[in-house]
């Protein structure tokens, strides 16, 4: 970190992480320049690879309760994300490698495994909801159905959402790619993240116009994402050591919200 710019040299790179941060950054420049970092030089080709990108100002939202004004940033922020780059350049573009085909199979892979949730009754009813609905056509549609091609940060964690007391930039673009509206917008309200802190996903899609169908879509794809969730906090599960404590239980809850 130094005071006018961030040096980004990866620790992995396998999945291209630096080449679509690097094409996302300079796609940004050119269509939405105040919403994230501006592309300084990138070594791409090196080992580890490296990106050089100018430092915002801000407080990543992560870990805070989230205010009312934030979230409307947040909104603002993210539907001039969708907005700005052109259907031209999206054509061109790789999709985002978080995606609601990725995500279908993530989640059916992990209900077939039957991961090890603990005794709770509460818990374990969630899981039953929603593998009983994932068994079901629903999630078929979500891959075949209609959908607002947009570019997509693909990453809901709260951290890479700035807020310099005015308004929200965004950071961490390694996943980004040619994503889905309904998905993206269920990503960020969905992220486990939110437990850290305090999140209102209802006020950021109020704050959203969505079509109908939108809606029921973007509705689906938080249950998705809120099944896969609860799949991976139970004792032993890859993120159960990272979030709060009673974080499986609040995610439980929410699941079942998802349904009723």
């Amino acid at each position: 970190m130094h005071a006018d710019r961030v040096v980004k040299t990866y620790a992995s790179w396998d999945r291209g992480e630096h080449e679509q941060e690097w094409r996302a950054l300079k796609i940004l420049a050119q269509y939405a320049p105040d919403l994230a970092p501006l592309p300084v030089v990138a070594e791409l080709h090196a080992e580890p690879p490296v990106v050089v990108m100018s430092r915002l100002d801000g407080v990543p939202l992560r870990g805070q309760t989230v205010t009312a004004e934030q979230i409307k940033a947040m909104a603002e922020a993210i539907t001039t994300l969708h907005k700005s780059v052109p259907a031209s350049a999206l054509a061109v573009m790789a999709p985002s490698p978080w995606n609601p085909s990725v995500a279908v199979a993530k989640a059916r892979r992990l209900r077939a495994e039957q991961p090890y949730l603990g005794e709770d009754p509460v818990v374990l009813r969630a899981f039953a909801m929603g593998a009983e609905w994932l068994d079901s056509c629903a999630p078929e549609e979500l891959v075949s159905g209609e959908a607002t091609p947009v570019l997509g940060l693909s990453d809901g964690n709260l951290a890479n959402y700035l807020w310099d007391g005015k308004r929200v930039q965004m950071v961490d673009w390694e996943d980004s790619g040619r994503s889905d509206r309904a998905f993206e917008l269920a990503e960020v309200i969905e992220h486990i993240s939110r437990f850290d802190g305090t999140f209102d996903g209802a006020t950021l899609l109020a704050y959203v116009e969505l079509t109908v169908a939108e809606a029921a879509r973007v509705l689906d794809l938080q249950r998705l994402l809120a099944f896969t969730w609860l799949c991976t906090l139970g004792p032993g599960g890859v993120f159960s050591g990272r979030n709060p404590h009673g974080t499986l239980a609040r995610q439980a809850d929410r699941l079942r919200d998802l349904f009723n």
